[in-house]
């Protein structure tokens, strides 16, 4: 269920044409086989950063490169998973421009409540 802080910025998106077909796709997807992140956890990353909240956002490709790893976040993996590509990439990238450090996991669900979607 999309998190209030959305729905009037996107709840009007969702009624269209393209997006219910998009979600009749994935469900049909769904019913063949495993599809990232769980249904429970699709709008994870919205919950986390409200709306009026979001102050940096990360865009990229390929967040997930296998099972276990999708959870809502892109690219984040909960604790324990091994960091994926991408989100080693952009760690790289962010030491690399911006001299911060490379964090020892890819659980990004501190950045998303400090606003990060």
């Amino acid at each position: 269920m999309l998190p209030e802080s959305w729905r009037g910025v996107l709840g009007e998106e969702l009624e269209k044409p393209y997006f219910k077909e998009l979600t009749e796709f994935v469900e049909e997807e769904r019913a063949r086989g495993p599809v990232y992140p769980p249904r429970e956890e699709v709008f994870a990353a919205l919950d986390a950063t409200p709306y009026d909240q979001v102050k940096v956002l990360i865009l990229g490709q390929d967040p997930y490169h296998g099972e276990g790893q999708g959870h809502g976040l892109c690219f984040s993996v909960r604790p324990g998973v091994r960091t994926p590509p991408s989100l080693r990439n952009i760690y790289k990238e962010m030491h690399e421009e911006l001299g911060h450090p490379v964090p020892d996991n890819g659980y990004l669900m501190p950045w998303a409540r400090q606003g990060v979607l």
